[in-house]
C-alpha cells in the first residue's frame, strides 16, 4: 500500500486532512516563537537567558497541557478534547499580539503551550485508532507531515511580515484557528474505538497503575526516555536556529531565510519515513533517523562555512523530523484503547520536560559564551541515548491489530 492508497479513502482522507490542519496550526505558532524571539531580543533588548525563559514557559505549558488532555481523552473522547485544546492555543496565541512586557507575554506562551500541547497527542491518538493496522503508522506519519507546513508558513510570515510589520502580527495571525475550530466540530467523528471503551469507563488511577503495570512497564520506560531525548534536542536546536545564525554571523533577515530552506527539508524526511515505516518498521525508521539526526547536529554545531552551515542544516531537519514522524506513529500503538490518549499524553508531557530544560540550558551556555559546537555535542550524546533505547528496549509494532 502506498500513500495514495490511503487518501482514496474519502472519511480517513477527510480526517487526515481535518486533524493536519489543527497540526499545521500549533507547528505555526511553535515555529513564530523562534523566528519573534530573535526579533524581541532586539526590540526588548533581551538577553539569552530571557530568550531560553520564554521559549521554557511555551515548553511548561505543552508537558501541563499533554499530561491533562491525554488523560481527559481517554474520558470524555478524543474529538472534544481536540476542540478545546486548538480554542485555548489559538485565542492565547492572538492576546500574545497585545502583550506590553515580558512577563504577560510568558503568561499567555504558558496558556498557548497548554492547549497546543494537549492537542497533539490527541490527534494523533485519534487518527492511530481511526486506521486500518496496514495504514496506521504512515497516515499518522503524514498527519506528522503538515508540522513541516506549518514551520514553513511561519518561517515565511517571518521573511515576509516581521521585518516590515514588527513581531505582534504573527501572534495575531495565530488566532485564526479558533474560527478552524468551529469547522471541525462537524468535520470530524471520534474515534471509533473510543465508543467501546465509553461504556465501561477505566478509573484515572487504574489508567495510571495499568501504564507503569509490569505489562506496559517497559514499553513506557523506553517511551519516556524517546520522548524526553528527541523534545530536548529538538527544542533546543530548533528554537535556536535564527539566533544561533545571528551569533554565527548572519543577518537577522538572512537567517530567517536559511532556515525557510533548511524547514523546506522537512516535508521528504516525513514522506521518506511515511514509506519506510510500513515497510521496514517503526524501530527501523527511528533508530536510523535519530543516528542521523545525531550525526547532523554534530556536523551543524561545527560548521565553519556557509555551505557547510546550510548542508547540515538542511540533513538535520530531514532526519530529526523523519523521527519525529515516526515517534508520533510508534507511542499510540503500545497500548490498549482503555489507556492509550493516557499513556501517550503521560510519555508526551514527560518528553516536553526536555523542552523546558533545553532551550533555557541553551541561553545560560550562550550567556556563559560557550562554542556553539560544544553546545551541539550534548544534542548529538542526547539522541544517542534515545536511539539505543529503541533500539534495545522497544517492540515492534508493524501491522499489529490495536487492542
Amino acid at each position: 500500500m502506498n500513500q495514495m492508497t490511503l487518501l482514496r479513502n474519502p472519511k480517513q482522507r477527510k480526517l487526515l486532512f481535518s486533524a493536519g490542519l489543527s497540526w499545521m496550526f500549533d507547528a505555526m505558532d511553535v515555529g513564530m516563537i523562534s523566528f519573534v524571539v530573535a526579533a524581541l531580543a532586539k526590540e526588548w533588548k533581551l538577553g539569552p537567558e530571557q530568550i531560553g525563559l520564554l521559549t521554557s514557559i511555551n515548553s511548561l505549558g505543552m508537558a501541563a497541557g499533554a499530561a491533562a488532555a491525554g488523560i481527559l481523552a481517554d474520558r470524555f473522547g478524543r474529538k472534544p478534547v481536540l476542540l478545546w485544546t486548538l480554542l485555548i492555543f489559538s485565542v492565547a496565541s492572538g492576546l500574545s499580539a497585545f502583550a506590553a512586557g515580558f512577563a504577560i507575554l510568558c503568561v499567555l506562551r504558558f496558556v498557548a503551550g497548554f492547549g497546543l500541547g494537549g492537542e497533539l497527542p490527541v490527534a494523533s491518538t485519534l487518527v492511530s485508532e481511526s486506521m486500518p493496522a496496514a495504514e496506521r503508522g504512515r497516515a499518522v506519519v503524514l498527519l506528522e507531515s503538515f508540522w513541516a507546513v506549518g514551520w514553513i508558513v511561519s518561517a515565511l510570515i517571518a521573511f515576509f511580515i516581521i521585518p516590515d510589520y514588527g513581531w505582534r502580527i504573527a501572534f495575531a495571525i495565530g488566532a485564526v484557528p479558533a474560527l478552524y475550530a468551529l469547522y471541525l466540530r462537524r468535520a470530524i467523528d471520534d474515534s471509533p474505538r473510543f465508543a467501546e471503551i465509553k461504556k465501561a469507563p477505566v478509573s484515572l488511577r487504574n489508567r495510571i497503575a495499568a501504564v507503569w503495570s509490569a505489562e506496559y512497564r517497559r514499553s513506557t520506560i523506553m517511551l519516556w526516555i524517546l520522548w524526553f531525548t528527541v523534545v530536548f534536542s529538538y527544542y533546543g536546536m530548533f528554537l535556536w536556529l535564527p539566533t544561533v545564525m545571528v551569533l554565527k554571523g548572519f543577518s537577522l533577515v538572512r537567517s530567517f531565510e536559511y532556515v525557510l530552506i533548511m524547514t523546506l527539508a522537512q516535508l521528504p524526511g516525513y514522506f521518506t519515513a511515511a514509506y519506510l515505516i510500513e515497510k521496514f518498521g517503526r524501530k527501523f525508521v527511528l533508530v536510523v533517523y535519530l543516528l542521523f539526526t545525531a550525526v547532523s547536529a554534530a556536523w551543524f554545531g561545527n560548521a565553519t562555512t556557509e555551505g557547510m552551515l546550510l548542508a547540515a542544516g538542511i540533513c538535520l531537519s530531514f532526519f530529526n523530523l523523519g523521527a519525529w514522524g515516526g515517534m508520533y506513529a510508534y507511542t499510540p500503538e503500545l497500548y490498549p484503547t482503555a489507556i492509550r490518549s493516557t499513556g501517550a499524553g503521560l510519555a508526551t508531557s514527560f518528553g516536553r520536560i526536555g523542552g523546558i530544560i533545553a532551550p533555557l540550558l541553551v541561553g545560560v551556555l550562550v550567556g556563559r559564551e560557550m562554542a556553539i559546537g560544544s553546545i551541539f555535542m550534548i544534542f548529538f550524546v542526547t539522541i544517542i541515548i534515545g536511539a539505543l533505547a529503541v533500539l534495545f528496549l522497544g517492540k515492534e509494532t508493524k501491522g499489529t491489530e490495536l487492542l
